[in-house]
């Protein structure tokens, strides 16, 4: 599992140009069943993914698709980490691997 952590460098009337597309993104990848949760950073400076990948390249694949990767509207720090203990609402989602064949695009 990965958290992928979005710091703004861009003022945020320029990120709301490009948000309408951002959640596209974000709408795509929560239809393929790999992310799991996402929002804003609270003050808003940027923002969380919380995502399910095969490892740290298929992360920076999908994140090459942000409109906000695209347009430097933010910096992402990926973090991968394993869950060792975790609520019953997730265990599905953590234990249920990605199919090596799953098309990350």
């Amino acid at each position: 599992m990965f958290i992928v952590n979005l710091t703004y460098i861009k003022p945020l009337d320029e990120v709301e140009k490009h948000l309408e597309k951002h959640i596209d993104f974000l709408n795509q990848y929560y239809t393929k069943g790999l992310f799991i949760a996402s929002g804003r950073k609270n003050p808003r400076t940027g923002g969380i993914i919380l995502m399910r990948a095969k490892n740290k390249d298929a992360v920076q694949e999908i994140i090459a698709h942000d409109p906000f990767y695209q347009n430097e509207i933010a910096q992402y720090e990926i973090i991968e980490f394993e869950a060792s203990k975790y609520c019953l609402e997730l265990k599905t989602l953590l234990s249920d691997p990605l199919d090596e064949n799953e098309e990350i695009k």
